[in-house]
């Protein structure tokens, strides 16, 4: 059986399974695109978490795994728990247990559910061609070809709530690139954008060519993102060549703020969030497509609510220095992020 992974698919978040149960099922998708591939993980996590809320997740790298874990991650609960074992970089998985997992797909535990992360090529590919044997579901996770990148975009505007219109999508290709997650984490920004502006949060903001240009000429967005990331990383000298690089290639600094806020702003609402909800109903909450959520949870560790207040402090007297109280940007964002960086782990 095959699943279409493609652009299209990515439109509406659905089961690769279908309607049917994910449990005593496997699922291997392979290919070079990571982001179709965890997309495709996380809905087959999500179908799980519709059918048993107290399924169990489990994540394991296969170049850390023994006997003794795939045992444990696949075996049977003495308590019938039900469980979906994600097992990422396949092709890494010692050669000794290559016909032990090629079993367990030929026949898997009735409660359950197998994910294979392969990203293709010739790593593992012995491996691979056993587990296709025993036919399993496969989301093919090929490389984004340029001409399928308007239909990608457009199907982010929908997951998002959005429209977006043609003359827009070719900017933003433009402006960001043929990365797959550049594209989705430019398009979660914008869609933010449109969700407060147009429609209080509700859905079917439009995004044109003016708000594409305001966040990402000259990649100017994506240049913020990276300052932001290594800001709240507290990776101080990354941050701060990220931050001068960019204002020597005319980075407006008002952008560079914005991401800095942003950012932020979503650091803040993991950290404050108490409500136990799925990671793709948490990502929905918080404004951040799902795969990002990893990256989030990496970020926060260290991070308490008064040192992400205290950096968005920060951040606003920063705003209002660029936008005119300074008569040189460069001091004030340098300010900033050095505030943001040693704002983590206040508080404790």
């Amino acid at each position: 059986m095959r699943h279409a992974g493609g652009v299209a698919s990515q439109a509406k978040s659905k089961s690769p399974f279908g309607a049917s149960s994910p449990f005593g099922k496997v699922l291997l998708a392979t290919g070079p695109e990571g982001l179709l591939a965890e997309r495709a993980a996380e809905d087959v996590i999500a179908a799980a978490r519709a059918e048993d809320a107290q399924v169990q997740v489990t994540r394991v790298d296969a170049a850390e795994m023994d006997a003794g874990t795939l045992a444990e991650i696949t075996g049977s609960s003495l308590f019938a728990e039900r469980s979906v074992a994600v097992i990422t970089d396949v092709g890494a998985l010692d050669a000794g247990l290559h016909d032990r997992l090629a079993a367990l797909v030929a026949d898997p535990p009735a409660e359950v559910c197998l994910v294979l992360l392969h990203a293709g090529g010739n790593k593992g590919k012995g491996l691979i061609t056993k587990v296709k044997k025993a036919k399993p579901v496969t989301v093919d996770c090929a490389a984004l070809k340029p001409r399928d990148l308007p239909q990608f975009v457009n199907g982010e505007a929908r997951r998002h709530r959005v429209r977006i219109d043609a003359e827009a999508t070719a900017e933003l290709i433009d402006s960001v690139g043929h990365d797959a997650r550049a594209l989705a984490g430019a398009m979660a920004q914008l869609a933010n954008d449109r969700l407060d502006a147009d429609a209080g949060g509700r859905g079917y903001g439009t995004i044109d060519t003016e708000l594409v240009r305001r966040y990402f000429a000259g990649r100017a967005e994506v240049t913020g993102f990276a300052i932001a990331d290594a800001a709240i990383a507290g990776k101080t000298t990354e941050a701060m060549e990220q931050l001068r690089w960019a204002l020597a290639t005319g980075v407006a600094p008002v952008l560079l703020t914005s991401a800095l806020a942003g950012g932020l702003r979503q650091l803040g609402k993991l950290i404050d969030d108490r409500s136990g909800m799925s990671d793709r109903d948490l990502a929905a909450a918080i404004g951040v497509p799902p795969w990002k959520m990893r990256t989030l949870r990496q970020q926060a560790r260290g991070w308490t609510p008064d040192g992400v207040m205290q950096a968005i402090l920060a951040v606003s007297r920063c705003d209002a220095e660029v936008k005119g109280a300074a008569d040189e940007p460069e001091f004030p964002l340098e300010r900033c992020v050095l505030a943001i960086t040693q704002a983590r782990g206040r508080g404790r």
